[in-house]
């Protein structure tokens, strides 16, 4: 593959506290030009690119960034995005949860997710820098067990982002049916390469595009 075609498994990623309109619009065209897999934006935007962009495929998050809101207000906040024009959906699972030992309240929130969205992608965010490798195989199981679409390393905003250790973890103990999404810290294009060549369908970043765009230069 070359790296304009590893920009297809790119989720083209904006997600700081105070990102304005006039960088989401730039975000928009670059994942048009460069044909990204989804741009992955904050839920206040989702309307005003929908209205802009009526072709983009656009995920967003829930839950985010750190995961520990009730079940309920993930689905109320899911069931905004999707109506407010939203394709794909990022959850971060109750971390609270996973350190407590009760991985089936983990299981069962994604589940409740996944039901909701749907046809769409779910993704869950289980942020392996807080886990143990017997906390990290068991969300493998709990994201395997719910059928969501999608297991994914990192909100970005934790004290680590993907490692390449963590996607040959997930490849072992994930179902046939789920994909993997590395994110945070995927900032080169050796990286993206990295993480494609390892097993990653998605791959969530903010700079990868623009670099892709100074080399065809």
């Amino acid at each position: 593959m070359t790296y304009a075609e590893m920009l297809h498994c790119v989720d083209h990623t904006l997600l700081k506290a105070c990102a304005s309109w006039e960088e989401i619009c730039r975000l928009c065209d670059e994942a048009v030009e460069y044909k990204t897999a989804s741009i992955c934006v904050p839920p206040c935007y989702i309307k005003r690119i929908r209205e802009r962009y009526p072709d983009l495929t656009i995920c967003t998050v829930v839950g985010f960034p750190l995961g520990y809101s009730v079940t309920a207000a993930k689905v109320c906040e899911v069931k905004e995005a999707l109506a407010d024009g939203a394709d794909e959906i990022d959850m971060v699972i109750n971390l609270t949860d996973v350190k407590n030992g009760e991985y089936q309240k983990v299981e069962d929130e994604i589940r409740a997710l996944k039901e909701v969205t749907g046809d769409r992608i779910l993704k869950v965010i289980i942020e392996t820098c807080y886990l143990t490798e017997e906390e990290k195989t068991a969300m493998c199981r709990a994201v395997t067990n719910a059928g969501a679409d999608f297991i994914k390393t990192s909100t970005g905003f934790g004290t680590a982002g993907a490692l390449l250790s963590d996607i040959g973890l997930f490849k072992a103990n994930i179902g046939e049916n789920v994909k993997i999404k590395a994110a945070g810290g995927v900032r080169t294009l050796e990286d993206l390469k990295n993480y494609v060549e390892a097993g990653c369908s998605r791959v969530g970043a903010s700079s990868v595009v623009k670099q892709v765009a100074e080399l065809q230069k």
